[in-house]
């Protein structure tokens, strides 16, 4: 079987969403006005980074934005509809780095798919190679992605209280699932899709943590521990 559509299939689903993403704000029409749209979307991503999404004000995201205060009421006619267009810019962005991830990795994927249905020595080397991709990987977002870390994190959050960011909730989800599902097909599991959203929720778990203790304080072999002991039992090892 050709695995090569598997991980295709991961960085298109990716690809798609971001594509899909829809906004509720006034459309910018002429490059400045686009720029200024831009200005407050990131103004206000870092305002919810920093303070939370309850700070969200047009009056402080004008301040951020260094923009006029008619300028966020021109674009967005209610703080709902700029909180809204913000997480619709988080899940556009998430989507577009997932994709570039999955064909970043194309070549490993190529060599899990060959090595499965090896012997029990190759198929052990092979998980524990994944466990310290996994490690790595959760390394990477903490020192060099933090910020949208944290924006998930406010993003999780405000889904519980506000409906209208469901849709996005769920296109969010499918980001993060659909390229682990794929990847645990390639490994031959019996439940790719239940596999992935458990291996989902031990690294969003582990990335919160990462984010309590600090990046100076991950504790590596822990992490270790978690992932060879859920990953070996998927291998049957």
């Amino acid at each position: 079987m050709n695995e090569k559509p598997y991980h295709e299939s991961a960085a298109r689903v990716a690809g798609a969403v971001a594509e899909s993403v829809k906004y509720q704000g006034r459309k910018a029409s002429r490059l400045g006005s686009e720029q200024r749209r831009q200005a407050i979307l990131d103004s206000t991503m870092r305002i919810i980074v920093r303070d939370g999404v309850r700070a969200v004000r047009h009056r402080a995201v004008a301040a951020e934005a260094n923009v006029p205060l008619s300028a966020t009421t021109y674009y967005f006619k209610d703080i709902n509809d700029l909180i809204t267009d913000t997480f619709a810019q988080f899940v556009e962005r998430s989507a577009e780095n997932m994709s570039v991830f999955w064909t970043h990795i194309e070549g490993d994927l190529q060599v899990f798919a060959q090595a499965r249905g090896t012997d029990r020595a190759t198929r052990q080397s092979l998980t524990d190679r994944i466990v310290e991709m996994a490690i790595g990987y959760v390394r990477g977002q903490v020192a060099e992605n933090r910020a949208m870390l944290l924006a998930e994190q406010a993003f999780r959050q405000e889904v519980l209280i506000n409906p209208n960011l469901r849709e996005l909730a769920d296109a969010y989800r499918r980001i993060l699932y659909r390229g682990i599902e794929h990847f645990f097909r390639i490994l031959g599991t019996d439940e790719p899709t239940a596999d992935a959203k458990v291996l989902t929720a031990i690294v969003l778990q582990m990335e919160y943590q990462a984010l309590l203790d600090g990046e100076d304080n991950l504790d590596a072999d822990e992490m270790r521990v978690v992932l060879r002991r859920y990953l070996y039992l998927m291998m049957g090892l």
